[in-house]
């Protein structure tokens, strides 16, 4: 070591404070920079999963519509549900693009469904990609990421799994509430665009094989060869099985009665059916249909279904386990079993409207109602309409912890796929990060392609 370089060091060792200054600024600058790099890493981990979500969804809706109409429509399908400049899953702040050449329309052999159609096809893949730019990495030279996203969906076909689902949804007097944002209904109750919702996923699921022309003669409700069933329960219930007619005899009097949650309620309006289309090939309702009826859609003039009565809080711990109850005592064995819960997730009844030793912690109750569905294979849908993200006060005001009811239904949800959210009235925090779709039509559609026969495929499928 050279005098000069001697004599620095020597005064550097002597003045311990500007040693001890040094090293604290040289480990600071080191921590900011890691803490800036977790920062981007984890926005772009962000984006990734929100781009992922948005192509899946891109792909399925698109591959919904293979081969229909005079072809075409399965690209535009997928290009309106991506987050390109036209898409309805935009981000607020990044210009996502479609890959050069996508949606691209393919015919793979090993899934067993025919390419016969206009559109020679039986499977859409969908690429997205964005530029997202960095906040901290810049100052190491990286100014921007490349991230994109790859989804395949196979079309509807071959032999597809029966599912039996119960539809629960909340009547309590919250969804009287106006939802400006629900499409086609403009300004209509929670109530009514939930049940334009349902009639969606009627539309989506199969009464009888696609193989049949017609579904045949109608017994109870159901086709003689059902694949896809489905069963509505409301919560607050009705006081006994014979007020559920009033739900489906098209006539606005007199209006159900409905029962205190620790009067033994029956939850069950409309058992398992799948009369409610005349064909697979079809997708006009059957007017007749106690189901469609019960959903808004009976004929010209029939002005009763559901409405949203409420009178007893909110409190659906109990429809969860009798819609399991349902499920594995009339469900059928090759079936897939299928719960999907529409609430806002504020379970707060009164002790004077509950049962002995259930007042407390209901929206906890449901979680673990919910999550003993799922234990038994159930898949186990959640749709939060309006749900808080707030603790402190919190809907759940019976609970211990404290939970939100954006929380609530997260965790009702048999996996973060399962969950969807429609923010109207409720949190913009609560919104699904899996699911980016923020409207009911569009979730109700999309939970009909995802529990049904288009879905998603490994990318090196042929």
């Amino acid at each position: 070591m050279n005098p000069n370089m001697k004599n620095c060091v020597r005064l550097f060792l002597k003045d311990s404070h500007a040693a001890i200054s040094v090293i604290t600024g040289i480990v600071l600058a080191v921590l900011l920079g890691f803490a800036g790099l977790g920062i981007d890493c984890g926005y772009a981990y962000y984006v990734q999963n929100n781009l992922q979500a948005s192509t899946d969804a891109a792909a399925l809706a698109g591959a919904e519509m293979i081969n229909a109409g005079t072809g075409g429509t399965a690209v535009s399908t997928a290009s309106s549900y991506s987050s390109t400049g036209s898409g309805v899953n935009k981000f607020s702040n990044l210009t996502v693009t479609m890959a050069a050449g996508y949606p691209l329309l393919k015919c793979l052999t090993s899934t067993g469904v025919s390419c016969s159609g206009p559109d020679s096809a039986n499977a859409i893949e969908v690429q997205q990609q964005v530029v997202v730019p960095t906040f901290f990495a810049g100052l190491f030279g990286l100014k921007t990421w490349n991230i994109s996203a790859t989804s395949l969906a196979s079309s509807k076909g071959g032999t597809p799994q029966p599912i039996d689902a119960e539809i629960i949804l909340d009547t309590t007097a919250s969804m009287n509430s106006l939802d400006a944002n629900c499409t086609g209904q403009g300004g209509a109750t929670r109530e009514t665009c939930a049940l334009a919702g349902v009639r969606t996923l009627l539309s989506e699921l199969a009464p009888c094989s696609a193989s049949l022309g017609s579904c045949g003669t109608i017994t109870n409700g159901n086709v003689a060869s059902p694949v896809d069933r489905v069963g509505l329960m409301v919560f607050p219930g009705v006081t006994n099985s014979a007020q559920t007619q009033y739900e489906t005899d098209c006539s606005t009097t007199p209006a159900p009665a409905i029962a205190k949650y620790s009067a033994s309620p029956v939850y069950q309006i409309v058992p398992f059916s799948s009369d409610y289309r005349s064909s697979d090939s079809t997708t006009s309702l059957s007017t007749g249909s106690n189901l469609v009826i019960a959903a808004k859609g009976g004929a010209m003039g029939c002005t009763q279904g559901l409405s949203a009565v409420g009178g007893v809080g909110t409190y659906f711990a109990d429809a969860i386990t009798q819609a399991q109850s349902a499920l594995s005592s009339d469900g059928r064995a090759t079936a897939r079993k299928v719960i999907i819960l529409l609430s806002d997730g504020a379970a707060n009844a009164s002790v004077a409207n509950m049962p002995p030793g259930k007042a407390s912690n209901q929206c906890h109750e449901a979680i673990a109602a919910a999550q003993a569905a799922t234990a038994a294979g159930t898949w186990v849908y959640s749709i939060s309409y309006g749900s808080s993200t707030a603790t402190n006060p919190s809907d759940c005001t019976t609970d211990v912890p404290v939970i939100s009811s954006c929380s609530t239904m997260q965790q009702i949800a048999s996996d973060s796929t399962k969950y969807f959210s429609d923010t109207s009235g409720g949190s913009a925090a609560c919104t699904s990060s899996a699911n980016p779709i923020s409207e009911l039509s569009q979730i109700f559609a999309y939970i009909g392609v995802d529990a049904s026969t288009a879905r998603l495929l490994p990318l090196n499928t042929t």
